[in-house]
């Protein structure tokens, strides 16, 4: 059995979860279930970045104590993703004390190894993103994706060394026989990391002087982590560095780092540089996505458009905001949910084609099979068909075409449907019972076949299925068996099927 490890970027607690962050989860959320159905053993980690600047002034606005404010807002991060049916393998905080005293392991490493130095430092730094800014960054003297003045800040820093890793971290990226390659997706982002390593490369403050909210500095504790290198390091905490050896030797480096593109540069750049510097291996994809806007503008508090998943869950059900989130736009490019398209997308995909596929296929074995899986026959009528379009799925998802994997399992259902129109089985009920049968029969293997495929995006509605199909062992062993040992989709004759309540009522 091989590991995958994969991860969502750490969210920062300075607001409560919305779309954005649910968007990233889902995601990988869909890829770790994928992976388990192959046989991969995974571990799917995601998280909360609980230090900085920010936080501290977000807990002074709310009248709480920053470990207080912290433990408020994870929990709510935790609580989204349990009713979002996220199956993550762990929640890391990086006000745990084992991550806090990891960090400064890590970078008491990384004072041994002579690339970390003091010197004095003026920038412009925007609290917001908890980073400084170079001059020709910024537009119009503004922070690019807060739009507010950064402010001047100056003070004795420590550095890391990370114009010394210029040429190294060019030549991982570009060279694939290189023994720390690694990718980067989509091809244009990859494009950007590399143009901006041809040009001049600072080198990191990684400490704050005016910051008590953040981890010590282990050889002077009167300076406290720079908030990135805190958060970075837990992909690394959370498989138990540097505590644990063993675990670590078994789970890195990861296979996929997610996130959206205003993080790139900090874990294609930054995030390799340390682990170079310390002699560990580096992470082997990072994928990107773009950002979306909510019916053309941008998701803002001050404007009143910010859609918490929550709010969707309660308009769309869980499963109904898992497809819409993933089949919008595609993964990597930037987009816009438009909630009234978003509408038209459930009730044409979910309610007309998915949901009404379930309803009629359990209604007529019910009334013209007395709610019982027919006899088996070898007859394939549109079996390969379907097959044809659900194994696109693999492909898609091996590129993170979420939104085609998606089509390719909307495009099986309506073949299960124009298949119904076409044999017409309430008319062979009436004149050949037997062909009637046959034809139920194929249309139920085929909905078996479809659940294994639907429990990574759907899994409520995959569940539900295998329930209204009388299954009795474990769905996900089922769908293991299907994958790893290519097994046939068995259907037990006379096995009582259990017709439910449409499930996904037009909106």
């Amino acid at each position: 059995m091989s590991r995958f490890y994969l991860t969502t970027p750490i969210y920062y607690v300075n607001d409560v979860p919305h779309a954005g962050h649910a968007y990233t989860t889902i995601a990988t959320d869909v890829l770790a279930r994928w992976y388990r159905l192959q046989g991969e053993e995974v571990f799917f980690l995601t998280g909360t970045d609980e230090h900085g600047t920010k936080i501290a002034q977000a807990a002074a606005a709310r009248n709480r104590a920053p470990q207080e404010y912290c433990d408020e807002i994870a929990a709510q991060f935790q609580q989204a993703w349990k009713d979002l049916r996220v199956s993550n393998d762990s929640f890391i905080r990086t006000t745990a004390p084992a991550h806090a005293r990891a960090v400064q392991s890590f970078l008491k490493a990384l004072w041994e190894k002579g690339v970390i130095y003091k010197a004095r430092y003026q920038g412009k730094y925007c609290v917001q993103c908890e980073r400084f800014y170079a001059e020709d960054e910024l537009i119009g003297g503004l922070c690019p994706d807060h739009r507010i003045p950064p402010e001047v800040q100056s003070e004795d820093n420590y550095f890391f060394r990370l114009s010394d890793f210029r040429e190294t971290l060019l030549a991982a990226i570009t060279d694939e026989n290189h023994p720390q390659h690694f990718k980067i997706y989509p091809l244009a982002r990859r494009n950007e990391v590399i143009g901006k390593l041809k040009q001049d490369v600072n080198d990191l403050s990684i400490s704050r002087a005016t910051l008590s909210w953040g981890i010590p500095l282990p050889w002077d504790r009167s300076q406290t982590t720079y908030v990135w290198v805190d958060a970075l390091l837990n992909y690394l905490t959370a498989i138990g560095y540097p505590d644990d050896p063993r675990h670590v030797e078994e789970w890195w480096p990861a296979q996929l780092h997610l996130m959206a593109k205003d993080i790139l540069w900090f874990h294609a750049v930054i995030w390799p540089a340390l682990l170079m510097a310390t002699e560990m291996k580096l992470p082997k994809k990072i994928f990107v996505h773009g950002f979306f806007t909510v019916n053309g503008q941008k998701m803002s508090k001050s404007m009143g458009n910010v859609i918490r998943p929550a709010d969707l869950i309660k308009e769309f059900g869980v499963d109904g905001t898992r497809y819409l989130l993933l089949s919008a736009f595609p993964f990597g490019a930037d987009g816009d949910f438009n909630q009234d398209l978003m509408k038209t997308a459930y009730n044409a995909a979910l309610a007309n084609d998915l949901g009404n596929l379930i309803s009629r296929s359990f209604t007529m074995v019910e009334n013209f099979c007395g709610a019982k899986v027919p006899p088996p026959d070898d007859k394939n009528r549109v079996t390969s068909r379907v097959l044809e379009e659900l194994k696109k799925v693999r492909d898609h998802l091996e590129r993170l075409q979420f939104h085609y994997a998606l089509a390719a399992i909307i495009a099986a259902v309506e073949r299960l449907n124009g298949f119904i129109e076409e044999q017409a089985p309430w008319k062979l009920a009436k004149t050949a019972p037997a062909e009637c049968q046959s034809v139920l029969r194929e249309l139920l293997a085929c909905i078996k076949m479809m659940s294994f495929y639907l429990w990574p995006f759907m899994p409520d509605t995959a569940h539900a299925v295998w329930k209204q199909l009388g299954q009795t062992d474990d769905l996900e062993a089922g769908a293991k068996r299907y994958f790893v040992h290519q097994g046939p989709v068995d259907l037990a004759a006379g096995q009582v099927t259990q017709k439910d309540a449409p499930l996904f009522p037009r909106k």
